[in-house]
């Protein structure tokens, strides 16, 4: 066992444990510290929210409740495990959550475009803990025990996960599968792992951003919506946004470059409104930042 694969196992056996004021305030020290030593992903953090937050905003502040965000992230996602059903009703709140409700209980597939904001662990237990059946997809961690243990943690949670690189086949064709047999699926859609993305105006500059959401809604002819996502004090929360309009003219390169760059509008209101909550400590944009 590597001891990255150690920490991750002690901290779901561990932080459970503890009283949520305990584990609060463990993990938002945590937080501060990592702020004040504006390591690489701090650094990187700072450099996004730059880019997203008012022009006069206090971008010190913001990186320190960013970095608390972030922390909060980790620590509900450890407790998610041990929580009851009805505890993760109650922990994540969805405006318009209800029209995904009836596209599950009419056996409907949709697809639903996320941030890395707010808490996309408990979104995705909150849908299935809702009844509404849901497949999403995994980044391939390194090394292969550690993908594993991520994989059977939101398995827990009840969702079917497929990874996005190494399975049997690719994973848009078990989407659409999923999807036609009235799946949820729920995709992060705010950074290109894959360095194939389409090429999208974000915030004023030039990222990638990837196909997988607007393709697969293109394919089956589920509707397409977007979910800002952030925290209030006492919940995790969200909100639907769409269907989005769907290109019908073009071909369906042309189509996909179109709704990925609404996706990409769409996600940026949610971010401009909650910059605190995104959690991006990568390089995200084409060009010098």
């Amino acid at each position: 066992m590597t001891l990255q694969e150690w920490g991750l196992t002690a901290g779901w056996r561990i932080v459970r444990a503890l009283p949520g004021p305990v584990a609060t305030g463990i993990f938002r020290a945590g937080a501060d510290r990592a702020a004040r030593r504006r390591g690489p992903g701090v650094q990187r953090l700072e450099a996004n929210l730059r880019r997203v937050a008012a022009p006069d905003a206090d971008i010190d502040a913001l990186v320190r409740a960013g970095m608390r965000s972030y922390a909060r992230y980790w620590m509900e996602a450890f407790r998610l495990p041990s929580r009851s059903r009805a505890q993760i009703l109650d922990g994540f709140r969805l405006e318009g959550g209800e029209t995904l409700v009836q596209h599950g209980k009419a056996g409907e597939g949709a697809v639903v475009a996320l941030p890395h904001g707010g808490n996309w662990d408990a979104a995705g237990a909150w849908a299935a803990a809702s009844g509404i059946p849901l497949t999403t997809v995994a980044e391939r961690l390194k090394p292969e025990a550690l993908y594993q243990r991520f994989l059977d943690f939101r398995e827990s949670l009840g969702m079917s996960i497929i990874p996005e690189r190494g399975g049997d086949r690719p994973p848009i064709d078990v989407l659409v599968e999923r999807v036609q047999a009235g799946h949820l699926v729920p995709l992060l859609a705010d950074r290109d792992l894959s360095r194939r993305g389409v090429e999208v105006t974000f915030f004023g500059g030039r990222t990638r951003m990837p196909a997988g959401p607007a393709l697969l809604a293109l394919r089956t002819g589920a509707p397409l919506y977007t979910v800002s996502m952030w925290y209030e004090p006492d919940a995790a929360c969200g909100r639907l946004v769409g269907p989005l309009p769907v290109p019908v003219e073009g071909t369906l390169a042309e189509r996909v470059a179109v709704l990925t760059q609404a996706v990409a509008d769409s996600l940026a209101v949610g971010i401009a409104e909650h910059p605190e909550d995104w959690h991006m400590l990568q390089k995200l944009w084409l060009d010098p930042s």
